[in-house]
């Protein structure tokens, strides 16, 4: 995937621009998150675990440059933490982490899991200090009634650096449609390529756990191109499956093909010349909706969805929601609504 540089571009707003996402109604600041944070010059991978002790830090103001603090002529690695306790005002609310703009690159954790990324860190520095951070959250890291850790690697290459200006804040997007099956969370994934990956047979416990949405280079996989696959397997013992039904997958880098119980349903992009299509491909911003054939869902027994993908180079994978099912009018609804079209 390419590396976010402008907040048009910015992960997941689902049908409203960036631009306006951050000056329309509709995205309410829940946490607010400037003020005092921990900070420390220097770089440790374990800064970013939650249950590192940061409490002889030093202290900062966000948002501004640390060289406004006391780091005048600092350049290099440093990193900020910040911690609160959860309410149930996030809860079943659709969440995104607002950091505003950070020069030069940055590299953010939420409660020990690698939620994001913008710009490149040495050897191979580019610089995002133009693009507004915005970052999904997934619900499944939030802890609702206890406490969250932020903690965010910062590379500053010259001049002013740090978490310089915005908002920050964890905001709701409502604009961003909840499915009726929830289905974010923890998947199975494994780099490669076999068709026998969509079936119910194939035993994934060995496979990666990784975080859905997010990019696969978030979870330990910074190497990874080409071809690979996710699982999931999840019950759904209701009998309101009457209605069509729309699998909503986000957005992939760069294309995908879709199975339920073992029945292809979608795909996006040319899976057999991937590696020639993807030059000129835009496939990577579109979102997935794929219809579910009435009757594939099972009541009797887990079903099975497994999303074989290809990425070209740089980031991939499913790095945006929504992620679920939800009944085709219900989303066709929302589609009129959010385009300000008649119902």
């Amino acid at each position: 995937m390419r590396y976010i540089y402008a907040i048009t571009v910015v992960f997941f707003f689902f049908f409203t621009g960036c631009e306006k996402a951050l000056t329309e109604p509709g995205n309410d600041k829940l946490v607010d998150l400037a003020g005092e944070w921990k900070f420390q010059i220097g770089d440790d991978s374990s800064w970013s675990k939650i249950e590192f002790n940061d409490s002889a830090w030093d202290k900062i103001i966000v948002p501004s440059s640390w060289e406004n603090q006391g780091f005048h002529g600092y350049n290099g690695y440093a990193w900020y933490r910040f911690s609160f306790t959860g309410s149930a005002d996030l809860a079943g609310k659709n969440l995104a982490l607002h950091l505003g703009f950070i020069d030069d690159v940055d590299e953010v954790w939420f409660n020990g899991v690698k939620i994001g990324t913008s710009g490149s860190f040495p050897p191979d520095y580019k610089t995002a200090y133009n693009a507004y951070r915005i970052y999904y959250l997934p619900a499944s890291l939030v802890n609702f009634t206890s406490k969250n850790t932020i903690a965010v690697r910062v590379y500053d290459a010259q001049l002013e650096g740090g978490i310089m200006s915005g908002d920050p804040g964890i905001y709701e997007n409502e604009t961003y449609i909840t499915p009726d099956i929830d289905l974010e969370g923890n998947w199975k994934f494994i780099q490669g390529d076999s068709s026998i990956y969509k079936d119910d047979v194939v035993t994934d416990s060995a496979w990666k756990d990784v975080i859905v949405p997010s990019y696969l280079e978030n979870q330990g996989l910074s190497q990874f191109e080409g071809y690979g696959w996710y699982r999931l397997s999840f019950d759904h013992k209701k009998n309101d499956l009457k209605s069509q039904l729309l699998l909503l997958l986000g957005k992939i880098d760069d294309f995908d093909e879709v199975y339920l119980n073992g029945r292809l349903i979608g795909g996006t992009g040319n899976m057999k010349d991937a590696k020639v299509e993807y030059i000129q491909s835009e496939e990577w911003m579109q979102n997935r909706v794929y219809t579910i054939p009435a009757g594939l869902i099972r009541t009797d027994r887990p079903n099975i969805l497994a999303v074989r993908i290809f990425d070209a180079f740089q980031q991939g994978g499913i790095y945006s929601g929504p992620i679920g099912i939800i009944k085709k009018d219900r989303y066709d609804a929302f589609i009129r609504k959010a385009y300000n079209k008649d119902e």
